[in-house]
């Protein structure tokens, strides 16, 4: 994997990071995330027209753009009624499964080429990123979101990381096909469009309005830092496999681990500490893989 690509993800997963955080202290999740689409898309369009940088769109970059969107919207519908209904410590690292299969789309559709020691490494990084919301290190604690297969809260993490494997390969077509520019463009003003739709139903009337209100600062901070996280991440794409980028984006969870010790008064445990080294030895043998 390239020096350069490694480091745009990397810091594409310290912009994602940062832009969770904001969501956490929002107060209409739902909402907020709808502000910092708008706010994302609004600065791309004046940069766009200030810059003379407006995409040519084609009927297939805005198909890609738009499958790609509705994949990561229902990753993200998934994963809010996986979180509801259940432990964070069972559906989330069954959410992050998407990394698994991102290496096997990418070798049978992409025509991807992987090492030994960089599948080495992306085993490393999915089983440290799977580790690090465990109670415990026990067969019992790890086997534990398996055990629960019968339940709608694990069928939705794990339906989550799979409809975002799906939607990683499309992205990284994308961006493979056109400049990463043009198609993040088509990609966000179609999530922003689709989060748009569902804030129409009447359940969402004045909330809009009340979450800008409570949150201004909040919501001007968000734009700038998502539209970081989402170029760079794509840039970093372009030049290397979506094999490779995507678990190297889980550098993300040490990042969050770091806020929440920093920040918010969160203890970094044992588990967390281990789960860290797994990572970040698996970064570094995608690096050299």
């Amino acid at each position: 994997m390239e020096t350069v690509a490694l480091l745009l993800i990397v810091f594409s997963a310290l912009m994602h990071a940062m832009w969770n955080l904001l969501v956490k202290q929002s107060h209409d999740k739902i909402v907020f995330i709808w502000w910092m689409f708008l706010s994302s898309w609004s600065m791309m369009t004046l940069l766009s027209l200030g810059l003379g940088l407006f995409p040519t769109l084609t009927p297939r970059l805005l198909l890609l753009a738009a499958t790609a969107a509705i994949c990561f919207v229902f990753y993200h519908w998934l994963g809010g009624v996986a979180y509801r209904d259940g432990d964070l410590s069972v559906t989330y690292p069954l959410a992050q499964t998407a990394m698994l299969y991102v290496p096997i789309w990418g070798v049978l559709f992409l025509g991807e080429q992987l090492s030994l020691v960089g599948v080495a490494g992306i085993m490393l990084i999915a089983f440290g990123a799977y580790c690090i919301q465990l109670r415990g290190l026990s067969v019992d604690d790890i086997l534990r979101p398996f055990a629960q297969l019968g339940n709608r809260s694990v069928q939705a993490a794990l339906l989550a990381g799979f409809i975002y494997s799906i939607g990683a390969v499309i992205d990284k077509t994308g961006v493979d096909s056109y400049s990463a520019y043009q198609f993040t463009y088509a990609m966000v003003f179609f999530m922003f469009s689709f989060m748009s739709l569902n804030l129409l139903r009447p359940c969402y009337r004045g909330r809009v309005r009340e979450e800008w209100r409570k949150n201004p600062k909040l919501v001007l901070w968000s734009g700038p830092v998502m539209l970081t996280s989402f170029l760079t991440f794509r840039f970093g794409l372009q030049l290397s496999p979506v094999s490779y980028a995507l678990p190297v984006r889980q550098v993300s969870l040490l990042i969050g681990v770091l806020i929440g010790l920093l920040f918010l008064g969160e203890s970094f445990g044992r588990i967390r500490m281990a789960s860290t080294v797994l990572i970040l030895t698996g970064v570094f043998l995608v690096w050299h893989g």
